[in-house]
C-alpha cells in the first residue's frame, strides 16, 4: 500500500457549532459558481447585454442547482430512505447532491427566468451557462475528492489513490478524472463559442455540452464504485442511465432540430424585439422555406 498515494484530508476547514462548519466541498462549490458567474458576466458585456441581467439570474441558477441536485439525489439514489423521513431532504449538509438533478434544476430555473426577463432568450442563456455549468461540475468533483466520496474501483495503476477514510485499498481517483474531463470540455466549448464569433445556432452549445459531458460521464462510471447497493445488480448504474436522456437531447439540439419544432419558438424569443443573434437561425430557416 505504501507505493500508492494516500489521501486523508479533513472535510472541514473550520468548525463552527453543531453540524455547521466551513467545508472544502462547500468552498469549492461556491468557488465554481462564482468563477462561472464572473466569466458569464464577461459574455454579457462582450455581447452587449445588460450586466444587471446576471444579478437576478444568479439567484435563479443557485437555487435551481441546489434544489435540483438535492431532489435528484433523493429521488434517484435513495427514495425509500428520504420518503420515510422527508425532513432529511432538507439536511443538505449531510451530503447527497446529484449532478443530473442539478443540471435539470438549472434548466428549469432559466426557463422561469426567461419568461419574466425579456433581455435574452432561453436558448441564448442556457447555451452560455452550459459552458460554465460544466466548469462548476469540475470544481464539485474536486470537492468530492476532498471528501473521499464517489470513489473509484480498486486498481493497481501507478496513480491510484488510497482513501484512508474509506479503506486501505488503492483506487482510481475517478473524481479527478471527471474534474479534468469537465475542465477540458468547458475550454473546448468556449473555443467553439469564439470560433462561431459568439453567434452559435441557439441550443447547439447546450446540445454539445449534454452530448460530450454525459458521454464522458457514462464512460467514467465504469471506473467508479456504485453509489447505492441496488446498483450492483444492474447492467448500467444510475449515473449511466440518467446520462442517456441528456445525450439523446443533446443530439437533438446539435443537429438543430429545435429550430423545426414550432412549440419551441418561445425559446428563441427575447421580448417583442428579439436580437439578430438569437433569432438568426429561425429567420434563416423561415426565408429558406419561402424561397422554396
Amino acid at each position: 500500500m505504501s507505493e500508492f498515494f494516500q489521501w486523508n484530508m479533513d472535510q472541514e476547514i473550520v468548525h463552527f457549532f453543531g453540524p455547521f462548519g466551513l467545508r472544502w466541498y462547500s468552498l469549492l462549490f461556491l468557488g465554481g459558481i462564482l468563477t462561472g458567474y464572473h466569466f458569464f458576466a464577461k459574455m454579457l458585456i462582450a455581447e452587449g447585454k445588460p450586466v444587471e441581467l446576471r444579478e437576478t439570474l444568479l439567484y435563479y441558477v443557485v437555487l435551481g442547482t441546489v434544489i435540483g441536485a438535492r431532489l435528484g439525489h433523493c429521488l434517484f439514489y435513495d427514495p425509500s430512505y428520504y420518503f420515510s423521513e422527508p425532513l432529511r431532504i432538507l439536511k443538505v449538509w449531510e451530503g447527497g447532491l446529484a449532478s443530473h438533478g442539478g443540471f435539470t434544476g438549472v434548466i428549469i430555473a432559466v426557463y422561469l427566468f426567461s419568461r419574466k426577463n425579456k433581455e435574452a432568450s432561453f436558448f441564448w442563456l442556457v447555451d452560455r451557462l452550459a459552458i460554465w455549468g460544466i466548469l462548476v461540475g469540475a470544481f464539485i468533483r474536486v470537492g468530492n475528492f476532498f471528501n473521499s466520496e464517489i470513489i473509484g474501483r480498486v486498481t493497481d495503476v501507478p496513480w491510484a489513490v488510497v482513501f484512508l477514510k474509506v479503506d486501505q485499498l488503492p483506487r482510481h481517483p475517478s473524481q479527478l478524472y471527471e474534474a479534468f474531463g469537465y475542465g477540458s470540455i468547458c475550454l473546448s466549448l468556449y473555443l467553439l463559442y469564439r470560433y462561431w464569433d459568439r453567434k452559435p445556432l441557439e441550443g447547439r452549445l447546450l446540445g454539445l455540452a449534454f452530448c460530450i459531458a454525459y458521454a464522458f460521464r457514462f464512460l467514467v462510471e465504469n471506473l467508479k464504485e456504485n453509489q447505492v447497493s441496488y446498483e450492483d445488480s444492474m447492467m448500467f448504474n444510475m449515473g449511466q442511465l440518467l446520462s442517456v436522456p441528456f445525450i439523446l437531447l443533446g443530439i437533438f439540439l446539435v443537429i438543430g432540430w429545435q429550430t423545426k419544432v414550432k412549440a419551441l419558438s418561445w425559446a428563441f424569443t427575447s421580448g417583442a424585439q428579439a436580437s439578430d443573434t438569437t433569432d438568426a437561425p429561425v429567420k434563416k430557416r423561415k426565408k429558406k422555406r419561402k424561397s422554396n
